[in-house]
């Protein structure tokens, strides 16, 4: 026996005062209703409606299992009402994890848009630099740069690549000359990243067309924080290879000046997208993937000002562990 039917079936039999007027409330046939009720009858061990010609009416014990039955019932349909509000008007918390860079200079700024939308849903917002870190393991989304490892708990949609730019202040160039090829950089103060792996980026990899080169950069900094690095660069210390997404307002601006910009400079990594296959089952996580996915599109649409795109192939010293990128141009490994 179908129980919960059953009571439902008695419910709407004492409201409409029939089993023929249930019927029609149920939009089922009067012996379905009259069979389930009956059903339950038995199984209580006694009679719960009084039956004549003129309908059904309580009989004590029916009008004790009544009053139990109606609390039960709205409190079900209120659970239901809920579940189907959830669906339509999302709420609670979604757990997001993103790359410092991509959350700085693409998700923070568009999150009030989000919010906007949908003021029911709370962001826990974690900030990472690997899909290994604490963080990022518990998060239900995760947008990260370069090529993640170990992705197997997770959906993974590898997005566009990142463009890379090579800049520097206006006084900077003003003072040291504009390089018109790659090779010349070897004579510039060059300003370098280590990465979350550890690898001194001091290798600037350039394509035009067959014509690929790699020039071994030198300067007086290398730092693992963006910001420094930065920093640096727009006070006129030195030239930077930098994303596209972390300078793109200080080119607009004029603050810093792009070079060898018919040179597509290699290396930009990917942006991943990474959820939870139980994602698709979850309104909250859905909108924001697709938000995200949107966010992205429009990005990449809007930094079409640069003439080439970037390679989608990984770098040879994309590696773990303590390095320089240009050991790569001596087979070995050791800092120097």
């Amino acid at each position: 026996m179908d129980k919960l039917r059953a009571i439902q079936y008695f419910v709407a039999a004492v409201e409409a005062g029939s089993f023929a007027g249930a019927a029609r409330q149920l939009e089922v046939s009067v012996p379905a209703v009259q069979k389930l009720v009956g059903t339950l009858e038995r199984a209580l061990g006694t009679a719960l409606l009084e039956r004549n010609a003129q309908g059904v009416r309580l009989t004590v014990a029916g009008g004790e299992y009544l009053d139990c039955c109606r609390p039960l019932l709205t409190e079900l349909n209120a659970t239901e009402d809920a579940i189907r509000m959830a669906a339509t008007r999302p709420r609670g918390t979604l757990v997001v994890a993103a790359h410092e860079q991509l959350a700085h200079h693409i998700l923070l700024p568009a999150l009030p848009r989000f919010r906007a939308r949908f003021p029911e849903i709370q962001l826990d917002f974690r900030t990472v630099h690997r899909i290994t870190d604490a963080d990022a393991q518990s998060a239900e989304i995760l947008l990260v740069h370069g090529w993640p490892e170990a992705t197997q708990d997770f959906v993974h949609r590898r997005l566009d690549m990142t463009r890379c730019l090579i800049v520097a202040a206006p006084e900077y160039w003003a003072a040291r000359g504009i390089p018109e090829d790659p090779g010349e950089l070897v004579d510039h103060d060059c300003l370098t990243m280590r990465n979350p792996a550890g690898i001194v980026i001091d290798l600037w990899e350039f394509a035009r067309g067959d014509d690929k080169r790699s020039v071994k950069v030198n300067g007086w900094l290398i730092t693992n924080a963006r910001e420094v690095l930065l920093d640096c660069v727009l006070r006129g210390q030195g030239v930077a290879r930098t994303t596209e997404i972390t300078c793109r307002s200080q080119v607009q601006g004029g603050r810093l000046i792009p070079v060898l910009v018919d040179w597509t400079v290699q290396g930009g990594p990917p942006t991943n997208l990474l959820y939870r296959a139980s994602a698709r089952s979850n309104p909250r996580a859905r909108l924001f993937i697709e938000f995200v996915t949107q966010l992205l599109q429009q990005h990449e649409a809007e930094g079409k000002f640069i003439s080439q795109h970037p390679s989608a192939e990984r770098p040879a010293w994309h590696r773990r562990g303590y390095g320089r990128a240009s050991a790569a141009l001596r087979g070995s490994d050791p800092e120097t």
